[in-house]
């Protein structure tokens, strides 16, 4: 039987970085920093202001929790993973980064998903918008999310947890239980199985809600004015914008996890892997804070009272 506490794994990704792994730690060091300050600042916003205590901007920070949350998973580790010779880390250490990061894409989705819901009542029963989204039935969806995804994951956790490991070598920055059970010796079909369901709910489920939704809003756009049209592009298109970057990061990680891609440059390879925690916790806070008017309005606020007090 396998002592957990004594076992290592290799992120061996990392022996492809070489000389320039100072340069790296110094872009990454950047790059989290601005993470950080984009998403605090957003969620600061609208925390104190009362103007913002609407359903779309409560879902707004916690799309911005969820990216510090997921981000956290990844930034500490990699840098000191960059400066260090030795790559190891241990399983338990492996699976709770796995935990965070899993649940991290399943919230993250989910909560697009929710989004995409609210703009579909907001454009096609304006009337009636705030008696069906209530700030409760919000902080409901918001629980149920983080509840539903953290259980289904803890779940696929427990099963790779229990396969003996016939290898200790990831060819990752970071670790990702697909790897995890490609190391197995042992019978993977529970696995697979439970993969699969997993899928339905994290992807099938969420992408159902969010063309159901995108597919109303079109329908009533057709119907609707050229000023109409415009407005309802213009309340959309953070949202999509933040949907179709985190989709396409997505599809990267897949890519890079389960198709032989040699021949393209290890450096490539290792930033497509990271594309979904590297580009869409900052581009979620800009691009909603440069598109959404109220937002901008009360940044400025903020910042020019802060310019006062100084």
């Amino acid at each position: 039987m396998e002592n957990i506490s004594e076992i290592t794994l290799v992120l061996s990704a990392f022996e492809d970085v070489g000389s320039i792994r100072y340069f790296y730690f110094c872009l990454i060091l950047i790059l989290y920093c601005s993470i950080i300050l984009a998403n605090l600042l957003l969620i600061v916003v609208i925390c104190t202001d009362s103007s913002l205590q609407e359903p779309m901007y409560l879902l707004l920070c916690n799309l911005a929790v969820t990216e510090l949350y997921g981000s956290t998973a990844l930034y500490p580790s990699l840098l000191v993973n960059m400066l260090s010779n030795i790559h190891e880390v241990s399983k338990i250490f492996c699976f709770i980064q796995i935990f965070c990061l899993f649940t991290y894409g399943s919230i993250e989705f989910s909560s697009l998903s929710v989004m995409a819901y609210d703009r579909y009542v907001s454009i096609c029963h304006p009337l009636q918008y705030h008696s069906i989204m209530t700030p409760t039935k919000v902080y409901i969806f918001i629980f149920l999310i983080w509840f539903c995804c953290s259980l289904k994951v803890s779940v696929t956790l427990g099963l790779s947890a229990r396969l003996p490991l016939c290898g200790n070598t990831i060819y990752k920055v970071y670790c990702d239980n697909y790897s995890i059970v490609k190391l197995s010796c042992a019978d993977t079909t529970a696995n697979n199985v439970y993969g699969l369901c997993s899928l339905f709910f994290t992807v099938v489920i969420p992408l159902f809600l969010i063309v159901y939704s995108y597919f109303k809003i079109f329908t009533i756009c057709l119907k609707s004015s050229r000023e109409s049209q415009m407005k309802a592009l213009t309340t959309c298109a953070p949202h999509l914008a933040s949907l179709i970057n985190f989709s396409i990061g997505c599809l990267f990680e897949i890519l890079q996890s389960r198709f032989e891609m040699m021949p393209i440059p290890s450096a490539v390879r290792v930033t497509l892997s990271v594309y979904f925690l590297m580009i869409c916790p900052i581009f979620n806070p800009i691009i909603y804070g440069v598109r959404t008017t109220k937002i901008r309005a009360v940044v400025k606020k903020l910042i020019s009272r802060w310019l006062n007090l100084l």
